[in-house]
């Protein structure tokens, strides 16, 4: 296909100025302006107007979805980490009764609009992240946000699965005041189990994290 270029007057008279004042200058012009006419996106050019305008939007689009992603995962990395690190080992050391009481406390307590937002939200955005970069020319971020989104899907699918029943099934025993077996109580929610997904969730998450910030970098040298 050939394109027809249409030259504004005033393009025409700074053309006649320098056709006389630089005849090959001119010559060089006249042929780059007819090249245009059946290529005019060429290697190397640049867009200007509204397809730049929409290219930096889409960028800046790419950023901060990224940027969203690394910040939510890694909050809740850090949720789990602090299970494994501090809350379940500090528990571990408790009677049946405080045991039970504490820990139903904090599962009440943790559902709540920030933790889900983060929570649920991470998987959006990390989802989103991967896929606007599906297309694009920066295609070294891909394999990060793919890898990350596909990490932090392992957590949440963790989390769904084991240990959210768990939390349940301590919260359905009732008030630990009324609880006549507090021991039974406490080995059939089977903190051992708990903690042992809670970790591999934690280090999932972690490594989420790590290959969003690692997208991140790679994206600033891109």
């Amino acid at each position: 296909m050939t394109y027809t270029v249409a030259w504004l007057p005033e393009a025409m008279s700074a053309f006649r100025r320098l056709r006389k004042a630089d005849p090959d200058g001119a010559k060089q012009v006249a042929a780059a302006v007819g090249s245009l006419a059946g290529d005019p996106s060429p290697d190397g050019s640049t867009a200007h107007g509204v397809a730049a305008y929409s290219a930096g939007g889409m960028e800046l689009l790419r950023g901060a979805v990224l940027v969203a992603a690394t910040m939510t995962v890694g909050l809740v990395a850090g949720v789990f980490v602090l299970y494994a690190h501090t809350i379940m080992p500090g528990l571990r050391r408790t009677d049946d009764r405080t045991f039970v009481a504490a820990f139903q406390s904090i599962d009440r307590a943790i559902i709540n609009p920030w933790f889900m937002a983060s929570f649920f939200g991470a998987l959006v955005v990390a989802c989103l992240a991967a896929a606007l970069y599906l297309g694009s020319d920066m295609r070294t971020v891909l394999p990060w946000t793919s890898a990350a989104f596909a990490l932090y899907l392992a957590a949440v699918v963790i989390t769904v699965a084991v240990n959210v029943p768990l939390n349940d099934a301590l919260k359905a025993a009732g008030d630990p005041d009324r609880i006549g077996d507090l021991g039974s109580v406490r080995e059939r929610f089977n903190e051992t189990r708990w903690a042992a997904w809670n970790l591999v969730r934690a280090v999932t998450s972690t490594a989420a994290f790590g290959c969003l910030i690692w997208a991140l970098v790679t994206y600033g040298r891109t």
